[in-house]
């Protein structure tokens, strides 16, 4: 967190789908993130939107817009994001009531954290735990 601008997360992953509003479905209802904003094209696809999680957030979109962090994005792969979740277990449950592919059940680790680990339907890893490092400007 950036210390004098309001609390804004000064990292946001920011991934590609092919299917961006099932993606944002899954997120939402698998993986308890909030839709903040969703901006669409003319021919309906996601230009960009942005999901809210606890104090953090994550951009997506749609591939194939032809934008420039599409072409950049071109032959990527899918990519892992950390969450940090209060009540791994309850999280958990949730992701696995909405059919999320779970790769890890909750386990807990030597470091201290409790964590889980998903898989989304276009390959992305979602790691969902208690680890919470303070970062220090």
């Amino acid at each position: 967190m950036a210390g004098d601008d309001g609390g804004r997360p000064s990292i946001y992953p920011t991934l590609l789908y092919a299917d961006a509003k099932a993606a944002i479905r899954q997120l939402t209802e698998a993986f308890g993130f909030t839709e903040v904003s969703v901006y669409e094209g003319e021919d309906g696809r996601v230009m960009h939107a942005e999901l809210a999680q606890g104090n953090g957030a994550v951009m997506l979109g749609s591939k194939g817009t032809g934008s420039a962090f599409d072409e950049a994005m071109k032959g990527a792969g899918p990519c892992g994001v950390y969450v940090v979740v209060d009540d791994v277990d309850a999280h958990h449950r949730r992701a696995r009531e909405h059919g999320a592919e779970i790769l890890l059940p909750p386990t807990d680790q030597d470091y201290g954290s409790r964590d889980y680990m998903a898989r989304d339907a276009e390959g992305h890893v979602w790691s969902f735990g208690t680890y919470a490092p303070e970062i220090r400007a």
